[in-house]
């Protein structure tokens, strides 16, 4: 089986090695290859090596080719040797395409090799590269290469600006994609949907909305990439509320929802919470008919679980066609911060029993859900079954282990642990320390603690006020007021507390001792009925919570007005009664609000959920989720 060598392959391939595109008598060739051999016809490297067939370079191109396609790298270097042992081996277009399987297939060392070894280099060869560079996380690598094309005298193509643009996401300043957006404009490409779409990406990934949505006005013709691009911006951005207008709007103007758009939506009312936009989206995408594949699940399980709703979350991955590792792990997550640690271990058991293979977020959550369910012995245990899998743990292992020790009231084996470790200890780590420090009640070594936390991370506020808490609970009061004056004197700033509460469709945020919300006496009115009808059946203030040296009532006072309880009232004013109440708060809730939460749930017989920074906590008939260790 010969193929004759013709003048058309070599001028017109270097066009559209890297697009894909070809003449029909190549795609005809290519396919009678394959159809007659449908192993991916790398036998016929044996059968030219025997002499039966003569070699020819449309048969190289069309392997390599075909290694790309089903990500053969294996195969494609046994086509290399072959090739470069051949009278062919000079040809640019196949050394091209030869370039492109390695970018494509991951092994961009030897697609540099390919490179530099080139004795000429075309548009196609420099855009292969950096392609490559681009797709594989490697950002920096394909910007560096731009300049070498320009000084060659190359001009780039909407394929080449693609790359780069996408490259320029990649890295933490727009700089280098604004320098890049203009010379797009001087090639002439901006209005180009494709180098549009890339553009708006790009300034989105970077923050730049004002900048993408200008370039997004500017484009002559829209596609979804490019309407997607913009939506996913802002739900990065977490603003929900501008994604799904423009949700609306792609709709008006003919553009249908992808697997993509959809994915973005769910992600940006996960970062807030908002349960029933993310309901009224699910539903939009049960009605188009689109599938419930493994990457939207993920974010449709992951906005249910950040939203307080559990058991939605468990119907989702119950559902999912052919869920993969990070499916697991989202759901392994979401048992966690929803406080079921037995759960999240039978389901850990049970992803080791179907073969799935557990990474370094699958042994973290697992870690995490041990620790907060108070399962010292099995957090132990998963922590050593690491080294089985060959996961190196990272900082974060480290923190959940002692987060464990230290909840479990072990603070000696918590200290001896940090200073075993073949790490250097890290402020999360010391702060974990600390953590267990005050729910023990543990003050000298809370200061030691904390005193190691300030070396290293001076400017974080929190360590300042769990020591704060641990001297006032204990009634040092001066010993806290030097911690504070110590934190003005930085200009440590302690982050305002705030609650929220998400009532058909309109987010209400609250802070403490609010004044501001219109309906501010009546939520003060019902905290205050509230707050007698707890006191009856056993609730007692804690005001120890009140890092303040006034009197018992002065104390208790400041107590009652905590953003979260503002919340709470607010929302029993304003939702129909028997149905769940969720709330959430930026920062830890503070222990006497846990208790009234618990009392409330009792009186109203309502579930009320509560997520922290923390975890959720589910408050039902006077108890939580959390059983009190949290």
């Amino acid at each position: 089986m010969s193929v004759l060598v013709s003048p058309h392959f070599v001028t017109t391939s270097a066009t559209s090695a890297d697009s894909g595109e070809s003449d029909g008598g190549e795609e005809e060739e290519e396919n009678d290859i394959l159809r007659k051999n449908p192993s991916g016809g790398l036998h016929i490297l044996d059968r030219i090596d025997n002499g039966s067939i003569s070699p020819d370079p449309m048969l190289y191109n069309t392997l390599l080719k075909r290694c790309t396609h089903l990500g053969k790298l294996k195969e494609g270097r046994m086509v290399h040797t072959h090739f470069v042992n051949s009278n062919f081996n000079h040809y640019q277009v196949i050394q091209n395409t030869l370039l492109n399987m390695y970018a494509k297939c991951g092994s961009l060392d030897n697609a540099r090799k390919v490179f530099d070894e080139m004795p000429v280099r075309d548009m196609v060869t420099w855009t292969a590269l950096i392609t490559g560079y681009s797709q594989n996380d490697r950002p920096k690598y394909a910007l560096v290469l731009f300049p070498g094309m320009l000084r060659v005298g190359l001009k780039p193509n909407y394929f080449t600006f693609s790359s780069l643009l996408k490259a320029a996401a990649g890295v933490p300043s727009e700089r280098d994609g604004r320098q890049i957006h203009g010379y797009c404009i001087k090639s002439g490409y901006e209005s180009n949907v494709y180098v549009g779409s890339a553009l708006l990406d790009m300034y989105a990934r970077c923050g730049q909305m004002d900048a993408a949505e200008f370039v997004f006005g500017g484009l002559m013709s829209k596609n979804e990439v490019s309407w997607n691009a913009l939506i996913a911006g802002h739900a990065r951005k977490e603003k929900g509320e501008d994604a799904l207008v423009l949700f609306w709007k792609m709709q008006r103007e003919g553009f249908e929802p992808t697997h993509f758009t959809y994915s973005s939506l769910f992600s940006a009312f996960a970062s807030t919470g908002a349960l029933e936009q993310g309901k009224w989206i699910h539903a939009h995408l049960t009605k188009s008919g689109l599938k419930l594949i493994a990457f939207v699940g993920n974010t449709l399980l992951d906005m249910y679980a950040k939203s307080g709703s559990i058991e939605d979350a468990r119907k989702v991955f119950d559902r999912l066609i052919k869920p993969d590792v990070v499916s697991w792990n989202s759901m392994l997550t979401a048992s966690a911060q929803h406080g079921r640690g037995e759960e999240t271990v039978e389901r850990f058991e049970e992803m080791l029993r179907i073969g799935f293979e557990p990474n370094v977020v699958t042994f973290l959550c697992v870690l995490t859900a041990c620790s907060h369910a108070g399962l010292l012995d099995k957090g132990q245990y998963y922590f050593e079954l690491m080294k089985k899998f060959k996961v190196e743990p990272e900082v974060t292992h480290y923190v959940a282990v002692v987060d464990l020790l230290g909840r479990a009231g072990i603070l000696d084996r918590a200290e001896r642990f940090i200073r075993e470790m073949p790490i250097e200890p890290t402020a999360a780590i010391w702060g974990a320390l600390l953590g267990a420090c005050r729910m023990h009640k543990n003050m000298e070594l809370g200061a030691y603690a904390a005193e190691r936390i300030f070396e290293l991370d001076p400017n974080d506020s929190g360590p300042h006020m769990l020591l704060c808490n641990i001297y006032a609970t204990a009634g040092r009061w001066r010993d806290a007021a030097k911690v504070r004056k110590m934190m003005k004197e930085s200009g440590v700033k302690k982050e305002p507390a705030c609650s929220w509460v998400e009532i058909e469709n309109a987010v209400h945020t609250f802070v403490a001792n609010d004044d501001a919300h219109p309906q501010r006496e009546d939520i003060c009115k019902m905290w205050e009925k509230m707050c007698g009808r707890i006191k009856e059946i056993g609730y007692v203030p804690d005001t120890s919570h009140v890092l303040l040296f006034v009197d018992v009532r002065e104390r208790e006072a400041k107590l009652q007005y905590h953003s979260e309880k503002l919340a709470l009232a607010f929302a029993l004013l304003n939702t129909p009664p028997e149905s769940t109440i969720r709330i959430k708060k930026n920062i830890r809730v503070c222990g006497d609000c846990h208790s009234a939460f618990k009392f409330v749930s009792k009186v109203v017989k309502r579930e009320i959920i509560l997520r922290d920074t923390n975890r959720f906590h589910h408050f039902c008939d006077g108890s939580c989720s959390c059983r009190d260790y949290w």
